[in-house]
């Protein structure tokens, strides 16, 4: 008889699941399907495995009791409806098989045709691979129509993306019986095409090369790189905690499929992730990748040779009792609130009077914000607003220890700037800039004292974010660098260090990231709402990467974009075209009400 295959139509329900391997992630998939009331075969080669995959769903259902998410007899007849074998034979009655086995083709190859002779006609095949091709696999299978990706995310119970991937074989049928048992997993399904890394991890690990490649360089620390990701974009871990995380030999194996369908110069595994995954040394799971763990497995950081020391020694600073910002735009504003709330006295400095007013009543609506919301005492409010000079011109500046300056993201306009502060402030004074993108040294050029000139890059809104990017040039002396720290510990911001060069560490990190979501629009691979799904669901994001470009705006986007592409030459940083054609249209995100979305005007 014929055993073509026949795979369910979507009214028919996935009741009987098996998952093949039962490590981390089987077991999260596993107890997923096992809650939401389905029978599931657990299949794995170790019996230990199996028997670690049993106490693992005891010890999860058992806390669920404790807090009174489940009843007893609810956990009880959850236990009894995950079943383990070390044979592939137990999947003959499954509706759906899931193999969550090692990403290696040899091995997913292997399982698959030893489920093709065991598994009934109508069953549909699901691999979890996040790097492999499921075409490929698809079609070593005996029955290619029934083979897609179904790929979730760690920790599987926890997350709610799940990617459902379609090769050009796959039977529509089969696409939308998983999908509907993702929805009824309580989890959100985004269907996406087959290649290497899909969607969130596509994005996500040309992300983590790029943040392995800057720390392998020794452009900055792995705790300031994190730092920076963590407290720059609202991230829920940096990427080398990340990577140690996922498995540096996994993320390795992810990009090399992702450069080999590519040739993306940023998808190459940068060196180190080769160096530490042929050591040995591939993470939490080993006790030691980018950093070093308590022990194999486990999430708590422990010190070693290159953990920096807390009381490092800096050069002494020099004393900053007084605080000039000059602008008078938001983040102008921003950084003098900063300021006064930390006890400086701050001359805020724009262009004239009007506008130095201005600037600051935005800041004293700021200040009763927070008094309102009970941040705040009025009497603080008071004090701080009292501690703020509104001036019209730099002249004001003259007596400043620190002059901050945050003006429009132009070279000459900073220029002319510095080039009146050199003449306008007192001998010892430090000159910042808040520039994002533009090299700190060419600004520090335009005075007669570029050792005194430094990089203070707050991001917005200033009286929120804690990071600060301290950049020094190669002219900067230690003592200014020293000055800056301490004036960050003062007013509460992290301090990360890091050299001149363009995009620093957040926007170095963050823009390749954004133009790759783009040009996987522009490729039509996925949608703008499947993208920010993704990587809100699958990445952790507090945004997903079109909502952030039309609030970063698209010309400020593009601008950042080509400076990292002038300055590093790479071709994978080149704007993406699809970029250049909304900023040429005008589009220029929630500012102009139309970006990558429409808005309604205000």
């Amino acid at each position: 008889m014929d055993r073509q295959s026949s795979p369910p139509s979507p009214a028919a329900p996935l009741n009987t699941i098996a998952v093949v391997g039962l490590g981390t992630m089987g077991t999260g998939i596993a107890e997923v399907l096992a809650r939401a009331g389905r029978e599931v075969i657990g299949i794995d080669i170790s019996e230990a495995a199996g028997r670690q995959a049993v106490a693992a769903l005891e010890a999860s259902t058992a806390r669920a009791v404790e807090r009174e998410r489940i009843t007893e007899q609810e956990r009880r007849d959850l236990l009894s409806r995950f079943r383990t074998f070390s044979d592939l034979q137990a999947a003959a009655e499954a509706d759906l098989v899931i193999e969550v086995v090692p990403e290696s083709y040899e091995i997913k190859h292997q399982v698959l045709a030893g489920l093709d002779a065991v598994i009934k006609p109508t069953a549909i095949l699901a691999t979890g691979t996040n790097a492999l091709s499921v075409t490929r696999l698809a079609a070593d299978s005996a029955h290619p129509e029934r083979v897609l990706g179904l790929h979730f995310f760690n920790p599987a119970p926890a997350m709610k993306l799940v990617e459902v991937v379609s090769s050009v074989l796959t039977a529509p049928a089969a696409v939308e019986a998983v999908t509907q048992l993702a929805r009824d997993l309580g989890k959100e399904p985004v269907a996406v095409g087959d290649r290497p890394g899909f969607v969130a991890d596509g994005l996500l690990f040309g992300y983590l090369n790029q943040a392995a490649a800057m720390y392998e360089a020794k452009y900055a620390s792995r705790e300031d790189i994190d730092a920076a990701m963590k407290l720059g974009c609202g991230l829920p871990m940096g990427p080398l905690a990340l990577l140690d995380l996922i498995g540096i030999d996994t993320a390795r194996t992810v990009l090399e499929a992702m450069y080999t369908d590519s040739r993306d110069r940023l998808h190459a595994p940068a060196p180190i992730l080769g160096q530490l995954s042929e050591a040995g040394l591939t993470g939490r799971k080993s006790g030691r990748g980018f950093y070093t763990y308590e022990a194999p497995g486990s999430a708590s950081v422990v010190r070693d040779a290159l953990t920096p020391l807390e009381s490092a020694e800096l050069a002494p600073g020099r004393t900053v009792a007084s605080v000039g910002v000059a602008g008078s735009g938001t983040m102008a504003s921003g950084i003098a609130e900063v300021f006064a709330k930390a006890g400086y006295g701050v001359v805020l400095a724009a262009r004239s009077p009007e506008k130095a007013e201005t600037a600051k009543a935005r800041i004293a609506k700021s200040l009763a914000r927070s008094v309102d919301k009970g941040r705040l005492t009025a009497e603080a409010r008071d004090e701080t607003l009292a501690r703020i000079t509104a001036a019209g011109s730099l002249d004001a500046f003259s007596d400043v220890d620190l002059a901050v300056e945050a003006v429009a993201e132009d070279l000459d306009v900073k220029q002319q700037l510095f080039a009146t502060l050199d003449k306008v402030c007192k001998p010892g004074a430090v000159l910042a800039t808040t520039t994002s993108s533009l090299p700190v040294v060419a600004i520090a050029r335009a005075t007669s004292r570029p050792q005194d000139v430094i990089g203070m890059h707050f991001f917005n809104p200033a009286p929120a974010m804690k990071l600060v990017e301290i950049v020094r040039t190669v002219l900067t002396t230690d003592d200014v660098h020293a000055t800056v720290r301490e004036v960050c510990a003062k007013i509460r911001k992290h301090p990360v260090d890091c050299g001149d060069r363009a995009g620093f560490i957040v926007n170095a990190l963050l823009f390749p990231y954004l133009n790759n979501a783009i040009k996987m629009v522009q490729e039509h691979y996925a949608t703008l709402d499947d993208i920010d799904a993704a990587m809100k669901l699958g990445g952790g994001y507090p945004m997903g990467p079109f909502e952030l470009l039309d609030v970063v705006g698209l010309d400020v986007s593009l601008a950042i974009e080509k400076v990292l592409h002038r300055e590093f030459r790479d071709p994978g940083l080149a704007p993406a075209p699809l970029l250049e054609h909304l900023v040429a249209a005008g589009c220029l995100g929630r500012k102009t009400g139309r970006g990558f979305r429409e808005y309604a005007r205000r």
